[in-house]
């Protein structure tokens, strides 16, 4: 697996957060679809360590989003519930198969996840 021998700047680290944070915040999505590509790209940290990384980084996001959309009475907690045990279910298998998928087709993989999910949500 390749990794990067080089830190990225505090400050391209703290502006991924934020987008990533703000767009989490703001449709429910940061962690893969914001903070992954900006840490490949920006950060230059491997596919591998940048999908681990904004995992990571994902908890407080998500804790603190949650928590202002639960004060809102925006959270169907008996969905969040499923969502929750299905994903913490299903987080092991995929951690896995990504340590054992290649670098050039985890990051073509994924680039078909992005691609495909917008196609679906611009279908009316």
């Amino acid at each position: 697996m390749e990794t990067s021998d080089e830190r990225a700047p505090w400050i391209v680290l703290l502006a991924a957060g934020f987008a990533g944070g703000a767009l989490s915040g703001l449709f429910g999505v940061g962690g893969g679809i914001v903070m992954v590509p900006l840490l490949v790209f920006l950060a230059r940290l491997s596919q591998h360590r940048a999908h681990a990384t904004s995992l990571v980084a994902i908890i407080p996001v998500a804790a603190v989003a949650a928590f202002r959309f639960g004060a809102a009475g925006e959270v169907d907690v008996a969905a969040a519930a499923a969502l929750s045990a299905g994903a913490i279910a299903g987080a092991p298998l995929g951690a896995r198969l990504m340590h054992r998928t290649k670098e050039a087709s985890l990051r073509i993989s994924f680039g078909i996840l992005l691609v495909v999910t917008g196609l679906v949500l611009l279908w009316p």
